[in-house]
């Protein structure tokens, strides 16, 4: 069986085909996360025994305050240390690095937060009934080997190399900068990549074409500009985009 790929086109212009992680790599990626987070709780709850046999910590009310606080952290830790990796990492946790997979939008950018928090609280039915069997098997019979939680948020799993990882970071970045679409990002991106390279009035052209159906605010007022003040424009359009 062919192996399910998910087509995204990087900045440069160039189509990336980036092979959907599977339910093994996904176990191996959350086993990863859960063995850490599970150390952490269990830290905490050594803290709080090494805490009730300190000397400053004298009565009983003392020791089960400490106890308690030591539980609390404790789970705290256990249950939102995915959802807080997911969104500190955009998309990326311990446990995703080491399988070499990342979550992203269909369109291959950085998940938002709203995203991560929606397909994190779906983990509740995911899990049911018991070691994420609804999760599991959704995976198994989906096109994208997606779980519940990433069918509501919008979001896939996929496997990276060394190649893909930087460029999908790159427009995750630029995607967070610009309200452009995908596609017109990579349109606008394209262009400022080649743009030494084409002759002055060829680019003056593309720059006015893209401004033009991009730029409401261009195709009203900016036809007279030249060659370096589209130029500017369009870095503007993609929220600071570097000179090439």
């Amino acid at each position: 069986m062919a192996e399910e790929t998910l087509s995204v086109r990087s900045l440069t212009g160039v189509e990336m085909t980036l092979p959907i992680a599977g339910p093994g790599t996904r176990c191996y990626g959350f086993l990863t996360d859960w063995m850490i987070r599970l150390l952490g709780a269990l830290i905490w709850l050594l803290i709080a025994s090494l805490l009730r046999l300190a000397p400053g910590i004298q009565g009983r009310s003392a020791a089960h305050t400490v106890w308690v606080g030591g539980i609390v952290l404790a789970l705290v830790t256990y249950f939102l240390y995915q959802p807080a990796a997911e969104i500190l990492t955009k998309g990326r946790t311990p446990g995703l690095r080491t399988a070499e997979a990342r979550i992203v939008t269909l369109e291959g950018t950085t998940p938002g937060i709203g995203a991560l928090v929606i397909r994190n609280v779906f983990r509740l039915i995911d899990c049911l009934p018991v070691f994420y069997v609804v999760g599991l098997v959704t995976c198994m019979l989906t096109p994208r080997r997606v779980r519940l939680g990433d069918i509501v948020a919008g979001t896939v799993m996929v496997r990276t190399d060394a190649g893909a990882g930087p460029a999908l970071d790159r427009l995750g970045v630029q995607a967070r900068r610009t309200r452009l679409p995908v596609e017109a990002l990579a349109l606008v991106h394209d262009l400022l990549e080649r743009w030494s390279t084409l002759e002055e009035t060829r680019r003056i052209e593309l720059a006015r074409s893209l401004l033009t159906e991009l730029d409401a605010e261009f195709a009203a007022r900016g036809t007279g500009l030249d060659g370096a003040a589209l130029r500017v424009r369009l870095e503007e359009l993609l929220g600071g985009e570097q000179r090439v």
